[in-house]
């Protein structure tokens, strides 16, 4: 982790206990993207709807704590990502947020489908590619799953390519007859 996220911040609040109360923290970060303020923005400058590498970097931080490091991701943190990805209009990180965002989608719909999946500082992290855990055809994931990510990612001022290119990869052949049931969701020319 970097010193972007420090441990100073006075809310244990951030200090995930179960996935639960990560996604309680998470809310917290979403809430100072929003706003501008709060216990993740202290002592540095933060525009509202703004979303730097400090806030990825504390996304991180919830998402691999210990507490839930051998546990999928859950559908309630995928869902705080997903309104974090919303609220920001501006993007100062490189894009390690849309990454981070993809991997924990990818992590949540695996795991709900059945499958195995490594850790999430395995699978959440920068250096790995989601395509070295992440499952790459949609027989594999539960259609469920993808209709979910679909009603997500529907009518977002914000496309994030590295989650649509996923699910693409999800979708496949094996599932065009349910892409045909998810209109105006994908702009990936299928």
């Amino acid at each position: 982790m970097s010193a972007a996220a420090p441990k100073s911040v006075e809310s244990s609040s951030l200090e995930p206990s179960c996935r639960d109360t990560a996604a309680h923290a998470l809310s917290i970060v979403r809430d100072g993207v929003i706003t501008g303020e709060g216990p993740t923005t202290k002592g540095r400058v933060h525009f509202s709807r703004s979303l730097d590498a400090d806030d990825t970097a504390w996304c991180t931080r919830i998402l691999t704590a210990t507490a839930v490091n051998d546990q999928p991701v859950s559908r309630a943190e995928a869902e705080v990502l997903f309104e974090i990805n919303e609220a920001a209009t501006e993007r100062t990180d490189g894009g390690r947020f849309d990454d981070l965002l993809a991997k924990a989608v990818a992590h949540y719909a695996a795991s709900a489908s059945g499958l195995k999946v490594p850790p999430r500082s395995v699978a959440l992290s920068a250096e790995t590619d989601i395509e070295s855990w992440a499952p790459s055809y949609a027989s594999k994931v539960n259609s469920e799953m993808l209709e979910w990510i679909a009603g997500q990612m529907r009518g977002k001022r914000h496309n994030n390519r590295r989650l649509m290119a996923m699910v693409a990869t999800f979708l496949g052949a094996t599932a065009l007859p349910l892409a045909g049931q998810l209109p105006n969701v994908f702009d990936i020319g299928m």
